[in-house]
């Protein structure tokens, strides 16, 4: 199913039971309240952290897209107000890179999952990355499927439980960060649900970054990940990270695997620059036909 909006809807006020406006109405569709996701987890927190970085970034909601895949993170797309696409499973950021390279003034952003994003969209990630495709990749990582069960994940930590490793995960996890910078990635961070400051000003940063930029956004679902590995609650979570995350600017993305209730390693760790897509293929074009596109 694929949901797109054309044009960005205005700004409509709709007074709370107290007469007041919600402060981010003109980025988030109010009549789609309350939405899905469960108590405890982290994927609203991530929304709201990425309406105030297009705040913070002064971006034109004209001109950009979402899109996202499926599975929790991938009805984002649905509750955003601006150019929204609802795609296939592992697809994103193929739909993403199709609409970059037919619009390149379209600021593209991709929200989803682990699951949608590393496991079956794992190819379009690497090559995006390894082209330098512009847009911003923003990777909420729950550690598990979620919406179909809690099954084992292409990230879920060495020894977790899930619904398919009943006597703990044998698959040792993918490490994002360290997937996106070997790839080719001009920006690379990671952080929890609880810096949400820090998460603000980070995408706020990729959002102004030109080329293949990902954001990391560790949030372990509160039914299936965190109870069956017995780790509290919502806010038991946001204590585990207040106690057990270390921020590393510039930390070598080797050492930033996760493993079952170890310290977890954020910052900011890639920012750096190279020729983008778009760049390499206007130089082509102007090279042997003596035209460009409109890189915007």
């Amino acid at each position: 199913m694929k949901a797109k909006e054309t044009k960005t809807q205005e700004i409509q006020s709709v007074p709370s039971k107290k007469g007041e406006i919600h402060p981010m109405e003109n980025l988030l569709r109010m009549d789609r309240m309350p939405h899905i996701w469960c108590p405890s987890c982290g994927i609203g927190l991530a929304v709201t952290a990425f309406a105030s970085a297009l705040e913070k970034a002064n971006i034109d909601p004209n001109k950009i897209s979402i899109v996202s895949g499926i599975g929790c993170t991938g009805r984002v797309a649905g509750y955003v107000k601006l150019d929204s696409f609802h795609t296939t499973h592992g697809r994103p950021i193929a739909f993403g890179t199709g609409i970059r390279v037919a619009n390149p003034k379209i600021k593209v952003v991709v929200f989803s999952g682990d699951g949608d994003l590393i496991a079956i969209g794992g190819n379009h990630f690497i090559h995006a990355a390894r082209r330098n495709i512009d847009m911003l990749v923003v990777c909420v990582n729950n550690f598990i499927y979620a919406m179909t069960g809690g099954q084992v994940a292409p990230t879920t930590p060495l020894a977790a439980y899930a619904t398919t490793s009943p006597y703990g995960c044998v698959e040792p996890p993918f490490n994002i960060p360290y997937i996106a910078d070997s790839s080719g990635a001009v920006y690379v961070a990671r952080w929890t649900t609880l810096h949400i400051r820090r998460l603000i000003n980070s995408l706020a940063e990729a959002l102004q970054k030109k080329g293949f930029s990902v954001v990391e956004v560790i949030s372990p679902c509160g039914m299936y990940y965190s109870r069956i590995n017995k780790l509290g609650d919502g806010l038991d979570m946001m204590k585990f990270y207040h106690d057990n995350v270390e921020i590393r600017h510039g930390e070598d993305t080797k050492n930033l695997d996760i493993g079952f209730q170890t310290k977890i390693i954020c910052g900011k760790f890639v920012d750096r620059e190279r020729p983008s897509y778009m760049e390499r293929y206007n130089q082509w074009l102007s090279d042997v036909k003596g035209g460009s596109r409109d890189e915007g």
